[in-house]
């Protein structure tokens, strides 16, 4: 089935933005069959999704490397710094 739309239109958009829910299946099957829906008149989104599935399929096979102490100190002092200085009620801005 093949459906006319604007490619990068709103349903596009809507797509993306539960993609990581979609590939890790998380979603309702009602939501999941309107994705395969979308995809299946969408060529750049179903190259999109293909694409993150094959990354992420990569990089389940990379060797976990443990961080060093002083990286792990210095990521949680840049969370903390970057937590203490936003506002988490208020949407980001583009």
């Amino acid at each position: 089935m093949s459906h006319e739309h604007e490619v990068g239109s709103e349903s596009c958009r809507e797509l993306f933005s539960r993609l990581s829910e979609y590939v890790d299946g998380e979603l309702d099957p009602e939501i999941c069959a309107g994705i395969e829906n979308h995809m299946e008149g969408c060529a750049p989104c179903e190259a999109f999704v293909e694409s993150l599935r094959r990354t992420i399929e990569l990089t389940q096979r990379l060797p976990a490397h443990e961080l060093p102490d002083e990286m792990i100190r210095d990521l949680v002092e840049a969370y903390n710094k970057a937590r203490a200085t936003r506002d988490f009620n208020k949407p980001d801005l583009p």
